[in-house]
């Protein structure tokens, strides 16, 4: 019998990446061919091992490169981008809801997410073998469980259905839930309905917010604070307005900055942290160019392979601090655009910045929406405009009230999270369809208008393909209708 042998900031590989022998998966060599019992058998180890699976979010599929990266696949395929003609074309398919089984565009997540959860799940095969004990074990179990939780989730949205998306949606198939260290399994399927799937979830993410000590310092760790918020994304999803409020007014008390005006530009050009509760960590060294798949800069100026929309581009007013620091108008071959440099840097390498994927700014804004529905206006409103106080300069308390209200909340949400990995999934929860502008590339709106302009509500390319790679290597896995 073969002995597993590995590295351990490489820890591991999920059923669900492409197999192509046992021999692959079973044996993992690392430099130093060190067996993983005898790698785990030091507390230091753990930590590793951990690093090793946030290091896994940044692979190719998750938050790398530009077809699949995770940091512009919710604006593309929303209303949130153009297509630039100045562009290579890279993610047009996805752009024009053309989604298929083997196109990485839509496919890519699958894979790299399994394999983030094998690293995680690598930890907790080994958390109760007596190394660690205490606040110590219980940490390290916390933390590999939040990060399991986190990208099961990121999973389950795009490849099942939300829960609010349809009355049948709770009741729809879900995902593979991965509780095991098992790298050469080939037999887990879609046996979880997506309520039980979200119940999994939750059951993670309390378990990480009930034992996780680790403070709050190093954005790139969970802490209890970006438990808590991430617990208030979730129970927003579910559906769950009471539980968001809790959870996400635990995070706020913990972590309530949601970034200063003054800060703002900081968090997303160099190294500044304020209003961020987690960030996959990246670095000059490291050279991970997150923001690519949008653009790249030359000697002429930037390529943009999607710009913003125009009438996205045009609910900024210039009071808001956001659209000087999220967008650039600029000429590129004697054409102008709007370009999305909002992972550009101030300094050191274009596009080389930490992803952040939870900010305090989100959390309010889950609970601003989960008060409005829960009936409580006055907390809705005052979230709601403490946010933008901080966006806008010279800001006059607004006043609305109904309808105009909520909708108010959505569209800071919007403002907000643009490029962020947000717009396609609020659309996709709250079972509203895409509706483009019709606008062109240009700075002004007009210029190419690319591709497809709608995609119905209710339409079964909400939930995207599962690569036939997958099912290849699973036959059990099932496939999404209609692909």
């Amino acid at each position: 019998m073969k002995r597993n042998i590995i590295k351990i900031s490489f820890a591991a590989l999920t059923a669900f990446v492409s197999l192509t022998s046992c021999d692959r998966n079973l044996d993992q060599y690392s430099s130093i061919n060190e067996p993983a019992d005898q790698a785990m058998s030091r507390p230091e180890s753990f930590r590793q091992a951990l690093d090793g699976a946030y290091t896994a979010m940044k692979t190719s599929g998750y938050y790398t490169s530009d077809a699949g990266n995770q940091i512009i696949m919710a604006d593309l395929t929303s209303d949130n981008l153009v297509r630039g003609s100045a562009g290579r074309n890279s993610n047009f398919a996805a752009s024009n809801f053309e989604f298929s089984s083997d196109n990485g565009q839509t496919t890519g997540l699958f894979s790299a997410a399994y394999f983030v959860i094998s690293r995680a799940n690598f930890v907790l095969n080994y958390v109760n073998n007596g190394v660690l004990s205490g606040t110590q074990k219980a940490n390290a179990e916390a933390e590999a469980r939040a990060i399991r939780a986190m990208v099961h989730f990121d999973i389950v949205r795009a490849y099942s259905k939300i829960p609010t998306q349809s009355a049948d949606a709770n009741s729809s198939i879900g995902i593979y839930y991965s509780e095991k260290f098992d790298p050469a399994n080939t037999t887990g399927s879609r046996n979880l309905t997506v309520a039980q799937v979200y119940d999994k979830i939750i059951a993670d993410l309390l378990f990480a917010a009930d034992n996780i000590t680790q403070n709050d310092a190093d954005k790139g760790r969970f802490s209890k604070a970006a438990v808590y918020g991430l617990l208030s994304r979730v129970y927003l999803y579910k559906g769950d307005y009471a539980k968001t409020i809790q959870y996400g007014e635990l995070s706020l008390t913990a972590s309530p900055s949601i970034t200063t005006r003054t800060n703002f530009n900081s968090i997303w050009k160099s190294s500044g942290v304020d209003g961020v509760l987690f960030q996959i960590s990246n670095s000059a060294t490291e050279a991970v160019t997150v923001g690519v798949a949008y653009n790249q800069l030359f000697g002429a100026g930037y390529r943009s392979e999607f710009v913003v929309d125009f009438d996205l581009f045009s609910a900024y007013p210039t009071t808001d601090i956001r659209k000087t620091t999220y967008y650039t108008t600029a000429a590129y071959n004697g054409k102008t655009y709007n370009h999305v440099t909002k992972y550009s840097t101030n300094g050191g390498p274009a596009n080389v910045v930490p992803i952040k994927y939870l900010r305090s700014a989100e959390v309010l804004l889950n609970v601003a929406e989960a008060a409005y529905k829960s009936g409580d206006f006055t907390k809705a409103l005052t979230l709601l405009n403490s946010l933008r106080q901080q966006r806008y300069s010279g800001f006059t308390p607004g006043i609305e009230t109904g309808t105009a209200l909520l909708n108010a909340i959505y569209k800071e949400r919007r403002l907000e999270l643009a490029c962020e990995n947000d717009r396609w999934y609020t659309l996709k929860r709250l079972n509203l369809p895409v509706q483009r502008s019709g606008k062109g590339d240009l700075f002004d709106g007009t210029g190419t208008v690319p591709g497809k302009q709608t995609l119905a509500a209710g339409d079964t390319k909400w939930q995207w393909p599962i690569p036939i790679t997958a099912i290849q290597a699973n036959p059990n896995i099932q496939q999404n209708a209609d692909y």
